[in-house]
């Protein structure tokens, strides 16, 4: 019997110990197959952080050099038109130069690099877009240019050839592989100067040192300063972390953080912002969100559009719902231009029956189907805010007085138009024609004081003002 006893426990404590080397084997096995996922995991991660990485990378070279063959297209056309002869001549020069210079400045826009040279570049691009124009009209007319508008001109065009080498050696650095996007977009200035420290001036410095002197007083475009307000007075709310302004991408253009990469954060811009690149059905998407607040700063997308099915009337509508949609009211349409099969459109905030100037979003639409492909808030976050209007202003009939009898008054409204002071006037907007132009006539509300007249030119492509 004690040898039974014996044999029993020993037999029980040997199952027990298969059972315990089970038991390990088992741990040990669920071990490794975590292991495995969480392997897998970091290499899918990778891999689409990769594709993001190139996709974006692909987006900003393409821009990048659009931007640098419209430059060097700008430049060309203005020494072109600093040496014509005739009127005729000189209006197809100028209407390159307004062509090409709008079209670089949109390429410029799209970069992920946010700095005072930039800034800068975009200004003077703006100048250079409505100044041609301006003299593209004039010469259309059949008037030649005057030695004034001429030496205009040729100031315009060093400025140019200063840009373009600019641009040119910043790309040589970017294919040598000097600098990269990536670096450019999360350090600016400073990654940048460390990677060219062998350079006398690095890029940067040379984009900015091109505009020192450059006052930009040749003309003032249609309220196009308002866009660098210093008050910032649109942006309101607190400051946000990466992963809140992720958030913002989300419900924004309604995709899943798969979707999403970061490009970092540009403090040294107009307005600091959370970059990412969105990536949905193969189509890459760039979207800005404000650091403070979580405002939509900037979104683009470029696809090919072969046909236009609406028409910039239904555009318009189009983008109004969607200003409405993302919580932007009482927004109304100034102007628009028609490129490649898209539309831009300027929309200004109306209070009381009063239209802001100052607080302008651009969308651009796809006439192919109205999909919205592009927004860009920037003038609406520098200046909105609730005006205080003046009720004690003269009538439209007294404004009307200090009119040119030779105008032919068409419409007449309220209008805040801002200066290049930074500050903001009141005034009666009357449209009227003269000598078969259209004209936008700016009166003082409260002084009666002619304070700007724009023209209005209609194109194939949309209604501008110079």
């Amino acid at each position: 019997m004690i040898l039974k006893v014996g044999s029993i426990k020993t037999k029980l404590v040997d199952w027990k110990n298969r059972l315990k080397d089970r038991h390990m084997f088992t741990i040990v096995m669920v071990i490794v197959a975590l292991l495995g996922i969480v392997i897998a995991l970091g290499i899918y991660t990778y891999q689409k952080e990769r594709e993001y990485k190139i996709a974006s990378e692909n987006e900003y070279n393409m821009s990048f050099y659009e931007l640098i063959d419209y430059m060097e297209q700008v430049e060309t056309y203005l020494a072109k038109s600093t040496i014509t002869s005739t009127a005729e001549h000189g209006a197809k020069t100028l209407a390159n130069v307004w062509s090409k210079s709008n079209l670089a400045e949109v390429c410029l826009s799209q970069m992920p690099i946010n700095n005072e040279g930039l800034s800068n570049a975009q200004k003077f691009l703006n100048q250079v877009s409505d100044y041609s124009y301006t003299l593209s009209m004039k010469t259309i007319a059949g008037e030649d240019l005057t030695d004034e508008e001429l030496n205009n001109l040729e100031s315009l065009h060093e400025y140019s050839v200063g840009l373009k080498n600019t641009l040119n050696q910043l790309a040589n650095e970017i294919n040598d592989g000097t600098i990269s996007w990536g670096e450019l977009t999360r350090e600016g200035e400073k990654a940048f100067a460390q990677q060219v420290s062998n350079m006398s001036l690095d890029s940067f410095g040379n984009i900015e040192s091109t505009f020192d002197d450059y006052t930009g007083l040749i003309y003032d475009g249609a309220f196009s300063e308002h866009m660098t307000n210093p008050e910032r007075r649109g942006l309101t709310g607190e400051d946000i972390d990466e992963n809140a302004a992720k958030e913002v991408v989300k419900q924004f253009l309604g995709v899943s953080d798969e979707n999403i990469s970061s490009n970092g954060l540009a403090e040294n811009g107009n307005i600091a912002s959370y970059n990412f690149i969105v990536n949905v059905d193969n189509n890459t998407k760039s979207i800005s969100i404000s650091k403070k607040g979580g405002h939509i700063v900037y979104m683009n997308f470029y696809r090919e559009v072969t046909e236009e099915k609406i028409t910039p009337e239904q555009a318009i509508e189009i983008g109004k719902n969607f200003l409405n949609e993302k919580g932007y009211s009482s927004m109304q349409e100034t102007y628009y231009l028609k490129q490649e099969g898209t539309v831009v459109i300027n929309y200004a905030y109306k209070q009381d029956d009063v239209t802001v100037y100052s607080d302008l979003i651009k969308v651009k639409i796809a006439l192919d189907n109205g999909e919205v492909l592009g927004m860009e808030a920037a003038g609406y976050l520098n200046c909105h805010t609730e005006r205080e209007i003046n009720k004690n202003i003269i009538s439209a009939e007294q404004a009307k007085e200090k009119l040119n009898t030779r105008i032919e008054i068409e419409s007449q409204k309220l209008a805040i138009i801002p200066t290049e002071y930074n500050t903001e006037i009141l005034c009666w907007e009357f449209t009227g024609k003269a000598y078969d132009n259209e004209f936008l006539i700016y009166i003082n509300a409260e002084n009666g004081k002619e304070e700007d007249i724009l023209m209005i030119v209609n194109t194939p492509n949309g209604t501008l003002t110079t």
